[in-house]
């Protein structure tokens, strides 16, 4: 996460103002200078995995000399509150040959921390901030130098100015069944697209990603207080697929219709904390 920010910041493109946790002078600084709240992220964990949000430099002083030798693995940054985009991507010779972009309906982190259902939904081309979205994960893959592959990117916007910012990007398919959703939206299934153009380069062959599909999709994930619930209840025939994993509920939805989906997915998730919802405290590393 600090790699990237600093790459991010070097090509001039907008993200949460950052410090590395090493130089205690500049910290000191940085907090005086950046309002709080603040997030502390580890550099390598995925997501929102081992983020912790500080609303006082004191609270700061003491998590980071409870951490010793470890602080140095974290960086501090600018919280930014806003709705939260991802944007899935193939990239083919330097250039992104399909993009998918989504909005989370609520954060990541509040809902790692915290809990709830677990809920993204796709956007039609030309959405509100879509093109906006797409063009700074343009940018972003640029900048990142990456030749070929899949990446996952998040960015937000804030709700105070109004501006797109840079978070993260990862070189691989999105985590927590993303990509079932993407492939319910286009027909375009992140894994074996990957796969496809690893071959291709390797056979020295040229890579073209299959013609998608435009419908509107969303994915629902939720701890479940039982070990094995029954969704048989959830039939509306934009069901596309469900999730066969003890004590979790899920399922993605898809139609031509966004406003079907937006209207589908407010109910099934009224409906999914009702019937399944179970909260436990958030791990710190991913399994």
């Amino acid at each position: 996460k600090l790699a990237m920010r600093v790459q991010a910041r070097d090509e001039h493109i907008r993200c949460p103002r950052f410090e590395h946790v090493l130089n205690y002078g500049k910290l000191d600084k940085f907090m005086k200078e950046v309002p709080g709240p603040w997030f502390l992220k580890p550099r390598s964990e995925a997501g929102a995995v081992g983020i912790k949000k500080i609303n006082s430099p004191q609270e700061f002083w003491d998590i980071i000399s409870q951490l010793g030798d470890e602080q140095s693995h974290r960086l501090l940054e600018e919280y930014i509150p806003g709705s939260v985009y991802h944007v899935d991507s193939i990239v083919w010779d330097g250039k992104i040959v399909f993009s998918n972009v989504s909005r989370y309906v609520k954060p990541p982190f509040d809902i790692w921390n915290f809990g709830g259902v677990f809920c993204t939904r796709t956007l039609p081309q030309g959405f509100e901030e879509e093109p906006e979205v797409a063009e700074m994960n343009r940018k972003i893959v640029k900048a990142m130098k990456l030749v070929r592959g899949v990446t996952h990117a998040e960015f937000i916007r804030s709700s105070k100015d109004g501006q797109v910012y840079f978070l993260e990007i990862a070189a691989r398919v999105g985590g927590a069944n993303i990509d079932m959703m993407v492939e319910a939206a286009t027909g375009i299934n992140l894994w074996q697209e990957w796969a496809r153009l690893e071959l291709a380069c390797a056979r020295g062959e040229e890579y073209t990603v299959p013609e998608r599909r435009y419908d509107s999709a969303s994915l629902m994930v939720s701890l479940s207080r039982q070990a094995k619930p029954d969704t048989s209840a959830y039939n509306d025939p934009e069901v596309a697929w469900r999730m066969d994993k003890d004590h979790h509920v899920g399922m993605v939805l898809k139609s031509p219709s966004f406003n079907r989906i937006t209207e589908l997915t407010n109910s099934y998730m009224e409906r999914m904390r009702q019937d399944y919802m179970a909260i436990e405290p958030p791990k710190q590393t991913a399994d």
